[in-house]
Protein backbone atom coordinates (compact mmCIF):
# COMPACT_ATOMS: atom_id res chain seq x y z
CA UNK A 1 0.00 0.00 0.00
CA UNK A 2 1.42 3.44 -0.88
CA UNK A 3 2.37 5.85 1.86
CA UNK A 4 -0.25 8.54 2.52
CA UNK A 5 1.99 11.35 3.77
CA UNK A 6 2.14 14.12 4.62
CA UNK A 7 5.52 14.40 2.95
CA UNK A 8 8.17 16.97 3.80
CA UNK A 9 9.84 18.91 1.01
CA UNK A 10 12.56 16.73 -0.54
CA UNK A 11 16.08 18.09 -0.35
CA UNK A 12 16.35 18.90 -4.05
CA UNK A 13 13.02 20.76 -3.94
CA UNK A 14 14.25 22.79 -0.95
CA UNK A 15 17.34 23.73 -2.91
CA UNK A 16 15.12 25.09 -5.69
CA UNK A 17 12.63 27.06 -3.58
CA UNK A 18 15.00 27.85 -0.63
CA UNK A 19 12.29 28.10 2.06
CA UNK A 20 12.64 30.54 4.93
CA UNK A 21 9.53 28.99 6.51
CA UNK A 22 6.83 26.54 5.54
CA UNK A 23 3.38 25.61 6.78
CA UNK A 24 1.48 22.43 5.94
CA UNK A 25 -1.76 23.43 4.22
CA UNK A 26 -3.33 20.11 3.33
CA UNK A 27 -2.57 16.44 2.82
CA UNK A 28 -5.24 14.30 1.18
CA UNK A 29 -6.14 12.41 -1.97
CA UNK A 30 -2.57 12.10 -3.20
CA UNK A 31 -1.41 15.67 -2.58
CA UNK A 32 0.68 17.34 0.12
CA UNK A 33 0.59 21.14 -0.15
CA UNK A 34 2.94 23.53 1.66
CA UNK A 35 2.71 27.30 2.07
CA UNK A 36 6.35 28.30 1.58
CA UNK A 37 7.92 31.69 2.21
CA UNK A 38 11.17 32.11 0.28
CA UNK A 39 13.57 35.01 -0.29
CA UNK A 40 11.95 35.75 -3.67
CA UNK A 41 8.30 35.34 -2.69
CA UNK A 42 5.61 33.06 -1.36
CA UNK A 43 4.69 29.78 -3.02
CA UNK A 44 2.24 26.91 -2.92
CA UNK A 45 4.47 23.86 -3.21
CA UNK A 46 2.64 20.67 -4.13
CA UNK A 47 3.94 17.12 -3.83
CA UNK A 48 1.93 14.55 -5.76
CA UNK A 49 1.92 10.88 -4.83
CA UNK A 50 -0.27 7.84 -5.61
CA UNK A 51 -3.34 7.72 -3.39
CA UNK A 52 -5.06 4.57 -2.19
CA UNK A 53 -7.47 4.72 -5.14
CA UNK A 54 -5.67 6.65 -7.90
CA UNK A 55 -2.19 6.58 -9.42
CA UNK A 56 -2.74 9.75 -11.52
CA UNK A 57 -2.47 12.00 -8.47
CA UNK A 58 1.30 11.52 -8.59
CA UNK A 59 1.39 13.34 -11.94
CA UNK A 60 -1.06 16.12 -11.04
CA UNK A 61 1.47 18.79 -9.88
CA UNK A 62 3.50 18.54 -13.10
CA UNK A 63 0.33 18.54 -15.23
CA UNK A 64 -0.94 21.64 -13.46
CA UNK A 65 2.44 23.35 -13.85
CA UNK A 66 2.34 22.77 -17.61
CA UNK A 67 -1.12 24.37 -17.74
CA UNK A 68 -0.23 27.33 -15.53
CA UNK A 69 2.74 28.19 -17.74
CA UNK A 70 0.22 28.79 -20.52
CA UNK A 71 -2.04 30.95 -18.35
CA UNK A 72 -0.10 33.11 -15.91
CA UNK A 73 2.94 35.40 -16.29
CA UNK A 74 4.69 34.30 -13.07
CA UNK A 75 7.31 31.57 -13.04
CA UNK A 76 6.08 28.08 -12.19
CA UNK A 77 8.65 25.46 -11.24
CA UNK A 78 8.17 21.71 -11.33
CA UNK A 79 10.00 18.43 -11.39
CA UNK A 80 9.99 14.87 -10.15
CA UNK A 81 10.60 13.30 -6.75
CA UNK A 82 10.61 9.74 -5.51
CA UNK A 83 6.82 9.45 -5.09
CA UNK A 84 5.71 11.40 -8.17
CA UNK A 85 5.96 15.03 -9.29
CA UNK A 86 6.09 18.42 -7.56
CA UNK A 87 5.40 22.04 -8.44
CA UNK A 88 5.93 25.49 -6.96
CA UNK A 89 3.45 28.19 -8.04
CA UNK A 90 2.64 31.66 -6.71
CA UNK A 91 0.71 31.65 -3.46
CA UNK A 92 -2.76 33.21 -3.78
CA UNK A 93 -3.76 35.09 -0.64
CA UNK A 94 -7.39 35.29 0.42
CA UNK A 95 -10.42 33.35 1.61
CA UNK A 96 -12.18 30.59 -0.25
CA UNK A 97 -15.77 31.16 -1.31
CA UNK A 98 -16.81 28.51 1.20
CA UNK A 99 -15.06 30.35 4.05
CA UNK A 100 -16.36 33.74 2.98
CA UNK A 101 -20.01 32.68 2.89
CA UNK A 102 -19.97 30.78 6.17
CA UNK A 103 -22.23 33.40 7.88
CA UNK A 104 -24.96 32.66 5.32
CA UNK A 105 -24.93 28.99 6.25
CA UNK A 106 -25.41 29.89 9.93
CA UNK A 107 -28.27 32.33 9.30
CA UNK A 108 -31.67 31.33 10.69
CA UNK A 109 -33.43 32.48 7.52
CA UNK A 110 -32.20 32.22 3.91
CA UNK A 111 -30.36 35.39 2.96
CA UNK A 112 -29.06 36.64 -0.36
CA UNK A 113 -25.25 36.39 -0.37
CA UNK A 114 -23.02 38.94 -2.09
CA UNK A 115 -23.59 39.14 -5.84
CA UNK A 116 -20.18 40.83 -6.00
CA UNK A 117 -18.51 37.68 -4.64
CA UNK A 118 -20.46 35.54 -7.08
CA UNK A 119 -19.51 37.85 -9.94
CA UNK A 120 -15.82 37.74 -9.09
CA UNK A 121 -15.91 33.92 -9.11
CA UNK A 122 -17.83 33.84 -12.39
CA UNK A 123 -15.38 36.33 -13.91
CA UNK A 124 -12.40 34.16 -12.96
CA UNK A 125 -14.08 31.17 -14.59
CA UNK A 126 -15.07 33.19 -17.67
CA UNK A 127 -11.47 34.32 -18.14
CA UNK A 128 -10.34 30.70 -18.17
CA UNK A 129 -13.09 29.78 -20.63
CA UNK A 130 -12.24 32.68 -22.92
CA UNK A 131 -8.74 31.25 -23.16
CA UNK A 132 -10.17 27.98 -24.46
CA UNK A 133 -9.90 25.96 -21.25
CA UNK A 134 -12.39 24.01 -19.14
CA UNK A 135 -11.39 23.73 -15.48
CA UNK A 136 -12.89 20.32 -14.72
CA UNK A 137 -12.75 20.68 -10.91
CA UNK A 138 -14.76 23.79 -10.01
CA UNK A 139 -15.60 23.83 -6.29
CA UNK A 140 -15.91 26.51 -3.57
CA UNK A 141 -12.44 25.95 -2.15
CA UNK A 142 -10.88 26.57 -5.56
CA UNK A 143 -12.04 30.20 -5.64
CA UNK A 144 -9.72 32.38 -3.57
CA UNK A 145 -11.03 35.91 -2.99
CA UNK A 146 -8.32 38.21 -1.74
CA UNK A 147 -6.96 41.75 -1.65
CA UNK A 148 -5.40 41.53 -5.11
CA UNK A 149 -8.31 39.80 -6.85
CA UNK A 150 -10.13 36.50 -7.17
CA UNK A 151 -8.20 33.47 -8.34
CA UNK A 152 -9.38 30.11 -9.65
CA UNK A 153 -6.81 27.60 -8.44
CA UNK A 154 -6.09 23.86 -8.75
CA UNK A 155 -6.03 23.42 -12.52
CA UNK A 156 -4.53 19.93 -12.62
CA UNK A 157 -7.65 18.52 -14.31
CA UNK A 158 -8.13 21.33 -16.84
CA UNK A 159 -8.41 20.62 -20.57
CA UNK A 160 -7.90 22.93 -23.52
CA UNK A 161 -4.20 23.10 -24.36
CA UNK A 162 -1.01 21.10 -24.66
CA UNK A 163 0.11 18.87 -21.79
CA UNK A 164 3.29 16.72 -21.88
CA UNK A 165 2.27 13.14 -22.55
CA UNK A 166 4.38 11.77 -19.70
CA UNK A 167 2.35 13.81 -17.19
CA UNK A 168 -1.08 13.51 -18.78
CA UNK A 169 -3.90 11.24 -17.61
CA UNK A 170 -7.56 10.58 -18.36
CA UNK A 171 -10.21 12.70 -16.66
CA UNK A 172 -12.21 10.59 -14.21
CA UNK A 173 -14.41 13.28 -12.73
CA UNK A 174 -14.03 15.73 -9.89
CA UNK A 175 -15.40 16.16 -6.38
CA UNK A 176 -18.86 14.68 -6.87
CA UNK A 177 -20.64 17.29 -4.73
CA UNK A 178 -20.33 19.70 -7.70
CA UNK A 179 -20.43 17.34 -10.66
CA UNK A 180 -22.87 17.93 -13.52
CA UNK A 181 -25.27 15.08 -14.41
CA UNK A 182 -23.73 14.47 -17.84
CA UNK A 183 -20.26 14.17 -16.31
CA UNK A 184 -21.48 11.73 -13.66
CA UNK A 185 -23.29 9.69 -16.33
CA UNK A 186 -20.17 9.42 -18.48
CA UNK A 187 -18.04 8.34 -15.50
CA UNK A 188 -20.57 5.64 -14.57
CA UNK A 189 -20.82 4.37 -18.15
CA UNK A 190 -17.17 4.48 -19.26
CA UNK A 191 -15.01 5.42 -16.28
CA UNK A 192 -13.93 8.69 -17.90
CA UNK A 193 -15.40 11.96 -19.19
CA UNK A 194 -14.35 15.13 -20.97
CA UNK A 195 -14.41 18.35 -18.92
CA UNK A 196 -16.61 21.00 -20.51
CA UNK A 197 -17.36 24.67 -19.98
CA UNK A 198 -21.02 23.73 -19.50
CA UNK A 199 -20.01 21.32 -16.76
CA UNK A 200 -17.96 24.09 -15.14
CA UNK A 201 -21.00 26.40 -15.12
CA UNK A 202 -23.08 23.70 -13.44
CA UNK A 203 -20.30 23.22 -10.86
CA UNK A 204 -20.16 26.97 -10.24
CA UNK A 205 -23.91 26.98 -9.59
CA UNK A 206 -23.54 24.01 -7.24
CA UNK A 207 -20.61 25.74 -5.52
CA UNK A 208 -22.58 28.93 -4.96
CA UNK A 209 -25.54 26.89 -3.71
CA UNK A 210 -23.54 24.84 -1.21
CA UNK A 211 -21.54 27.85 -0.01
CA UNK A 212 -24.75 29.79 0.66
CA UNK A 213 -26.89 27.00 2.12
CA UNK A 214 -24.58 24.22 3.32
CA UNK A 215 -26.48 21.67 1.18
CA UNK A 216 -25.19 19.63 -1.74
CA UNK A 217 -26.93 20.20 -5.06
CA UNK A 218 -28.37 16.68 -4.96
CA UNK A 219 -29.36 14.75 -1.85
CA UNK A 220 -27.61 11.46 -1.04
CA UNK A 221 -26.42 9.83 2.21
CA UNK A 222 -23.12 11.01 3.66
CA UNK A 223 -21.79 7.45 3.58
CA UNK A 224 -22.91 6.72 0.01
CA UNK A 225 -20.26 5.25 -2.27
CA UNK A 226 -18.86 7.40 -5.03
CA UNK A 227 -20.81 5.43 -7.64
CA UNK A 228 -24.03 5.78 -5.64
CA UNK A 229 -23.43 9.53 -5.35
CA UNK A 230 -23.05 9.78 -9.11
CA UNK A 231 -26.12 7.65 -9.72
CA UNK A 232 -28.13 10.02 -7.52
CA UNK A 233 -26.90 12.98 -9.57
CA UNK A 234 -27.93 11.21 -12.78
CA UNK A 235 -31.34 10.09 -11.52
CA UNK A 236 -32.55 12.85 -9.20
CA UNK A 237 -33.28 16.56 -9.68
CA UNK A 238 -31.16 19.03 -7.78
CA UNK A 239 -32.47 20.39 -4.51
CA UNK A 240 -34.84 23.38 -4.67
CA UNK A 241 -32.81 26.58 -4.80
CA UNK A 242 -33.88 28.54 -1.72
CA UNK A 243 -31.45 31.43 -2.21
CA UNK A 244 -33.57 34.59 -2.56
CA UNK A 245 -33.30 37.17 -5.30
CA UNK A 246 -31.73 37.18 -8.76
CA UNK A 247 -28.74 35.11 -7.66
CA UNK A 248 -30.99 32.21 -6.68
CA UNK A 249 -32.82 32.41 -10.02
CA UNK A 250 -29.49 32.37 -11.84
CA UNK A 251 -28.25 29.37 -9.82
CA UNK A 252 -31.36 27.48 -10.92
CA UNK A 253 -30.49 28.06 -14.59
CA UNK A 254 -26.82 27.23 -14.07
CA UNK A 255 -27.85 23.84 -12.68
CA UNK A 256 -30.17 22.97 -15.56
CA UNK A 257 -29.95 19.29 -16.37
CA UNK A 258 -29.55 20.01 -20.08
CA UNK A 259 -26.13 21.60 -20.73
CA UNK A 260 -27.61 23.57 -23.63
CA UNK A 261 -30.01 25.32 -21.25
CA UNK A 262 -27.25 26.67 -19.02
CA UNK A 263 -25.90 30.20 -19.47
CA UNK A 264 -22.25 30.50 -20.42
CA UNK A 265 -19.84 31.83 -17.81
CA UNK A 266 -19.73 35.13 -19.73
CA UNK A 267 -23.54 35.30 -19.64
CA UNK A 268 -23.48 34.62 -15.90
CA UNK A 269 -21.18 37.62 -15.50
CA UNK A 270 -23.43 39.86 -17.58
CA UNK A 271 -26.51 38.87 -15.61
CA UNK A 272 -24.80 39.44 -12.27
CA UNK A 273 -23.55 42.85 -13.38
CA UNK A 274 -27.05 43.84 -14.44
CA UNK A 275 -28.96 42.32 -11.51
CA UNK A 276 -30.91 44.62 -9.19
Amino acid sequence: MPSQGPFDLPGHVQRVVTPLSRRLVINRRGSTVWDVRAPDGRYAVKLGYPSRTHAWTAQAPAREAAILRQLIPEEVRSGEWEEGTWSAQPWREGQSLHELWEPHRRAKEPAAPSRGDALSCAAALAELHEGGWAHGDVQPNHFVLGPTGTFLIDLALAHGGEVPERHDFRYRGCLVHYEAPEISRSILESGTAVPTKEGDVYALGASLFLSATGSRHVAYPDDASRSDQRQAIVDKPHRPVNVPGPLGTLMERMMSRDPADRPSSAEVCRELRGAR
